[in-house]
């Protein structure tokens, strides 16, 4: 009888840990779970919920994982092996594949959230769909911060100081706002839903959600939200030029809230027309995702596939 293998993921979040089994064939998720993180406890209570989560996931499978792919909210450092980059900051400087793999006993994988959502979308969202022939596939998180990911031939690059893919802090307007990375003007500061929020509320004197601006700019009624959209599509296109230029990737997916606004799609992809060096020809296919805030996890599954 064949017993079809299955594969484990953990998306880690600063609020939820959410984790699942699926079948390696089949790809059929036969279970999902959530409990919260309550980070707010530290780095070894988080430890200690994931581990309650994944023998919840054992519980009631009656499965035992081989390897678990997780999903984080920073990067484990190739040459130190703990965490850098977290927002959730008590895991920074920890060595957390080495604290899982001991508190769990399997083999462990890791990427970051980005990385995970690239992977995601590239092997089992939206790309194999739209462009299955897909070599080089660059996610692109674009919410309250900018973040992004590289997959080439259905694997993660993670680079040598495991920062590929790291976009969001390339310096865009070297004037421009500090960033809590050291940098003045880094893309999260200059196009991240936030980042628009701030400028939009500096030359209005009104805060508004990203939302109701991105509103008022179709209804012509607003010209500080014209404003704000003509900055949001011309830096996108500046920025995510470089990234063109030096990957040449096949497709990019953008993900976050704000890649939700349709119009970068058309007038922030026209934008890159100005900067590409392929005499202002534009080939590289831009997609919504199609995963959701599934990609996270799902991410974390083809860690170990």
């Amino acid at each position: 009888m064949n017993i079809e293998k299955h594969l484990w993921g953990v998306d880690l979040g600063g609020t939820k840990i959410e984790g699942i089994v699926i079948g390696a064939e089949s790809n059929d998720v036969i279970i999902r779970e959530r409990i919260p993180t309550e980070a707010n406890k530290g780095y070894e209570h988080i430890i200690s919920q994931i581990k309650k989560l994944i023998d919840l996931l054992i519980e009631k499978t009656g499965f035992k994982p081989e390897a678990i792919g997780f999903s984080t909210p920073g990067t484990l450092d190739p040459g130190s092996q703990t965490m850098k980059n977290c927002n959730t900051t008590c895991m920074n400087g920890q060595p957390m594949k080495k604290d899982l793999k001991n508190a769990l006993g399997v083999r462990i994988e890791m990427a970051n959230d980005a990385n995970c959502f690239a992977l995601a979308e590239a092997t089992m969202g939206i790309v194999p769909e739209k462009y299955p022939t897909a070599q080089v596939v660059f996610g692109v998180i674009m919410g309250t911060g900018v973040g992004g990911g590289v997959v080439v031939n259905g694997k993660v690059l993670n680079g040598k100081h495991g920062i590929a893919g790291e976009w969001g802090h390339n310096v865009l307007e070297e004037d421009g706002v500090e960033c809590y990375c050291g940098k003045r003007g880094c893309n999260e500061n200059v196009f991240s839903g936030k980042a628009l929020e701030k400028y939009y509320a500096d030359i209005s004197g009104t805060k508004r959600s990203l939302k109701e601006v991105v509103q008022r700019y179709r209804a012509n009624e607003d010209e500080h939200a014209t404003a704000t959209m003509k900055r949001l599509f011309e830096s996108f296109g500046k920025a995510i030029h470089y990234i063109i230029n030096v990957l040449d990737p096949d497709v990019v997916v953008l993900g976050g809230g704000v890649s939700n606004i349709d119009e970068i799609y058309s007038k922030g992809v026209e934008e890159v027309k100005k900067y590409i060096f392929n005499h202002k020809k534009v080939e590289t296919v831009f997609l919504k995702p199609k995963l959701g805030d599934s990609a996270g996890v799902f991410g974390a599954v083809e860690l170990v596939r």
